[in-house]
């Protein structure tokens, strides 16, 4: 660590391979520019090789900037779910970039995005409900919701859709944030499940076996400012109502994923 700077706060020092320095402050100041650029070239380079030629760039760039990013967001996060994870970790709210490859047809080592993940509660498994953040070279992915409802969070769900007061409410969510922009998604059943009607005025809903909401736009000027953090906490708190309807009504506690990293690595890619 040295100091430097017209305001005199630390800054962290990293050397890379071909030993020159690159220095940055220890707050979140935004993505840079350096950050894009390694996930546009790992799309087009993405072999080991080139990755351990470029490990400097990733650990300063990618994981440390996506560090700040986790610890400079979560205050405004609690303000929203008080329970909120937000750990600036590898298997807690960062994933990690490896791909799971041992049973698919594409050999890339790699993920070419940054993925992160906000879940309510203190265990994480894909049962939870939280937040999700996707940064691409030129795109950034935001969403609320649920992404796997287990057997029990499934059947909570289902009820819950049925009643008149709580289905009625998920209904109302939903179409309110479909008025904002927002799209709804989720896996989801062809028929409504056994024990219910076609004409159900609610078969739309009933048909989901995990439910998001989300947006995908252009990077936006706030992007490589201390602002970016704002403006994702904006979306944020406008899907906030479906994910406290899915704690309350869908999420079950007491997770069974105990194959919670196999499933994260094969389903996020």
């Amino acid at each position: 660590m040295r100091y430097g700077g017209r305001s005199g706060h630390v800054l962290s020092q990293a050397t890379n391979k071909n030993g020159w320095e690159r220095t940055m402050g220890t707050d979140f100041t935004g993505f840079p520019q350096e950050t894009l650029t390694f996930l546009q070239d790992l799309s087009q380079y993405n072999t080991k090789a080139w990755f351990e030629a470029h490990r400097a760039d990733y650990e300063m760039y990618y994981m440390e900037t996506a560090r700040r990013f986790v610890t400079a967001i979560r205050p405004k996060l609690k303000k929203l779910d008080a329970t909120i994870t937000a750990n600036p970790r590898v298997n807690k709210s960062l994933f990690r970039i490896n791909r799971d490859i041992r049973f698919s047809h594409d050999k890339t080592p790699y993920k070419t995005h940054l993925d992160l993940w906000f879940y309510h509660g203190a265990e994480k498994h894909w049962g939870c409900s939280g937040f999700f953040f996707r940064l691409q070279p030129e795109q950034v992915l935001l969403a609320a919701g649920i992404y796997t409802l287990d057997k029990m969070g499934l059947a909570r769900y289902r009820d819950a859709v049925d009643d008149d007061a709580a289905g009625k409410a998920l209904a109302l969510i939903t179409t309110r944030l479909a008025r904002k922009g927002y799209k709804l998604g989720g896996q989801h059943y062809k028929k409504v499940p056994r024990g219910y009607t076609d004409e159900h005025s609610r078969a739309h809903l009933l048909k989901h076996k995990s439910l998001y909401v989300s947006v995908e736009t252009s990077l936006p000027e706030e992007i490589a400012t201390p602002a970016f953090t704002k403006w994702c906490n904006t979306h944020y708190k406008a899907m906030l109502p479906l994910h406290k309807w899915l704690v309350e009504y869908a999420q079950v506690n007491s997770s069974t994923s105990s194959d919670w990293q196999q499933r994260t690595d094969k389903s996020i890619q």
